[in-house]
């Protein structure tokens, strides 16, 4: 995740002392753990990187099998548990496992499309002690119900938003661009202003799932360009404005190294204080600093690794499979800059970006280590100079 209303304005957010967590040793790190509670769904997104469905597939992860793995999870020492799906609200244990998960000192978060939160169930969230929940909104109402393929998604995830608000839960909205919604931006900037949400999330296209039939519906490289020179000016606007709200973009670590050669332009001390920020962080984890349990207990390396398992939760703990690096993906994705080639491979900026999104490349060209396709940043910027 790149933190725009951070880098731009210097402002904490939320989640970074482990977005930004300098001098950790790299061997302590444990990494916040996606959970796809079930691949049922209420609805049927057209990108939706899970394939979820109506119906739960059978051998899903009991409440018993669910509560051995938060055990482990919470004495391995991971952060910080994300409840998704499929759609989690239609896992009847969702709030049992979110208090036990608690209690046992995970931050417990939740991804949604909060057309299921009722009043009734914002309390629920409130209760279990979910310290976040993010509510997916891919458009307004006419793009977004054509998304879920659902008339009427777009005023039930609304009416979700407020339920939480009203209740004092976390919330933010999360937003995954292309081409049929990009243009809805401004819109959704107007609504999160309107709404107070205090926290947003742009979503860049990844070829998983059902979104691996979108390759062509992703942004050409200057519509990426002019999207986040629209996403920085109203964060900027945001923060002129002493709005208390953040602004992120996620899954394109492009953004960072973009936004960092912007400031550059305009503003040297906040460009260095960025770039530092950025080294921290280091660009993409998958496989270090994000992992995912899949419905049935497969591991994977992050929630889009969907054709590759390390090992399954039901057989063997998690805290084995993360730390076993016999397996040669998990051990190659840990020392990947050697191995990333064409334009990742001549990049500049590697300490920042990690190489990106490997998945997104194996999908795109069938090699995993080859150039990110959504890198939109020109020959020139990638071997630039840097004032580090």
């Amino acid at each position: 995740m790149i933190n725009c209303t951070r880098l731009l304005s210097g402002k904490l957010g939320f989640y970074d002392e482990i977005r930004y967590a300098k001098g950790k040793p790299a061997d302590t790190n444990r990494p916040i753990v996606v959970w796809n509670t079930t691949k049922s769904c209420n609805l049927s997104c057209v990108h939706c990187y899970f394939d979820a469905k109506a119906k739960k597939d059978r051998g899903e992860l009991t409440t018993e099998q669910a509560r051995a793995m938060i055990d482990d999870l919470a004495a391995f020492g991971a952060p910080v548990l994300l409840f998704s799906g499929g759609e989690p609200f239609m896992r009847e244990d969702l709030f049992e496992l979110g208090k036990y998960a608690l209690t046992k000192g995970l931050r417990t978060v939740i991804s949604t499309n909060g057309t299921l939160i009722t009043k009734e169930a914002a309390e629920n969230i409130k209760a279990a002690g979910f310290s976040y929940v993010g509510i997916s909104m891919d458009g307004l109402e006419k793009v977004n119900d054509e998304f879920r393929k659902s008339r009427g998604a777009f005023k039930k995830t609304l009416d979700g938003i407020r339920n939480c608000r009203a209740r004092g839960v976390r919330l933010g909205l999360r937003f995954t661009i292309n081409k049929h919604n990009f243009r809805d931006i401004p819109g959704i900037f107007d609504l999160i202003e309107s709404e107070g949400i205090r926290r947003a999330c742009f979503y860049h296209l990844v070829y998983s799932g059902r979104g691996s039939a979108m390759v062509k519906d992703d942004l050409t490289k200057q519509e990426s360009r002019s999207t986040m020179d629209l996403i920085f000016e109203r964060t900027a606007r945001l923060c002129r404005k002493n709005i208390d709200t953040e602004i992120l973009t996620v899954d394109n670590h492009t953004d960072g190294v973009y936004l960092y050669l912007c400031l550059k332009k305009e503003n040297k001390k906040r460009a260095s204080e960025a770039l530092e920020l950025l080294k921290i962080n280091g660009g993409n984890k998958s496989g270090i600093g994000i992992a995912d349990i899949d419905n049935l207990g497969f591991v994977h390396p992050d929630q889009f690794w969907r054709h590759y398992s390390l090992g399954n939760v039901k057989a063997r703990n998690f805290s084995e499979i993360w730390s076993d690096e016999n397996d040669a993906l998990l051990r190659s994705l840990r020392n990947r800059l050697r191995l990333l080639k064409g334009k990742c491979g001549r990049c500049h900026y590697q300490d920042i970006c990690g190489g990106n999104f490997r998945v997104r490349a194996e999908a795109f060209y069938g090699d995993l280590w080859q150039e990110d396709p959504a890198c939109y940043l020109t020959e020139e910027e990638i071997v630039s100079g840097r004032e580090d």
